[in-house]
């Protein structure tokens, strides 16, 4: 019988054959035939956020912090502070993340998720926050600023940089033995054992901060070697640039080292341009310049 019927089909016409065909296809994937309506599924409601308060203050009892202000105590030479926070939606609609930010280039925040980011209501949600500490120092003050479609939020960060431990006094034998091997090569504080002391945690820090590690370790020592000038009576007179000429490159037959990267030192350009900002300030010249 299945041959017979089997013949029956083959020849039927070849519109007729694959309309059956495909009227097999369609049942196999669940789809109605041509022809045949089904009820249409329906979409469930996209949510669309009201802005008119965007750019206000975001009021209370919407969004539950588990704390607006965080602090965190961070080591002198520590890269980063990292803080996480946590909300809870606890008003009677969703809440739609807008963005997030830093107060300035160095505090970034990271959100889980791509904005805008819903909140429905008893919705929970997690971010970070970090702050780069590179060249800072002290008790820092930062923000996180959170906008949503129902305003704008204004989370606070803290960071107490605890200040370096000051350097270890040098024993009269490590003086001299240090004097005499600059004597041979002058860039000798930046290699060996010297190099704790003269080249060591100097990245991420400019003027003051950068003086304090590099220069006062010798010209501000208590008691200071007497082969090491005093900037606060020099002689010479002195300007920004005298004072880059100096750190750049040092001075030959002397003591003093080339601080510049490009010559064996440790500093950048912009190192030095800081510092020599920094000492002409710090150290105004005491000498009118020569007449020409």
């Amino acid at each position: 019988m299945f041959r017979d019927r089997f013949h029956q089909a083959v020849h039927l016409p070849p519109r007729t054959l694959w309309a059956i065909l495909g009227s097999a296809v369609l049942a196999l994937a669940g789809l109605p035939a041509a022809g045949q309506t089904t009820n249409p599924v329906a979409s469930a409601p996209v949510y669309v956020p009201n802005l008119a308060h965007a750019n206000q203050p975001l009021k209370n009892g919407l969004l539950a912090w588990d704390a607006e202000l965080k602090s965190v105590n961070a080591t002198n030479g520590q890269a980063f502070a990292n803080f996480d926070f946590s909300f809870t939606n606890v008003s009677a609609d969703p809440v739609v993340i807008l963005g997030a930010r830093g107060s300035c280039s160095c505090t970034t925040v990271k959100l889980p998720t791509a904005t805008p980011w819903l909140i429905p209501t008893g919705g929970i949600g997690h971010f970070d926050a970090t702050i780069n500490l590179a060249g800072k120092a002290g008790l820092l003050y930062k923000a996180v600023i959170i906008s949503t479609d129902q305003g704008v939020k204004n989370l606070m960060l803290t960071v107490n940089i605890a200040p370096a431990p000051p350097p270890t006094a040098m024993t009269e034998a490590e003086r001299a033995q240090g004097v005499a091997a600059a004597k041979v090569d002058r860039q000798a504080v930046f290699k060996g054992d010297c190099v704790s002391c003269h080249a060591k945690n100097v990245q991420g820090k400019y003027g003051p901060q950068l003086f304090a590690i590099t220069c006062a370790i010798c010209h501000e020592a208590n008691p200071r070697a007497t082969m090491v000038p005093d900037l606060h009576n020099l002689k010479d007179p002195t300007s920004e640039e005298f004072w880059r000429t100096w750190i750049t490159s040092g001075k030959a037959g002397t003591l003093m080292p080339a601080f510049a990267s490009s010559q064996g030192g440790p500093l950048t350009d912009f190192q030095i341009g800081s510092l020599a900002s920094y000492l002409n300030q710090r150290f105004p010249s005491h000498t009118p310049p020569t007449a020409k």
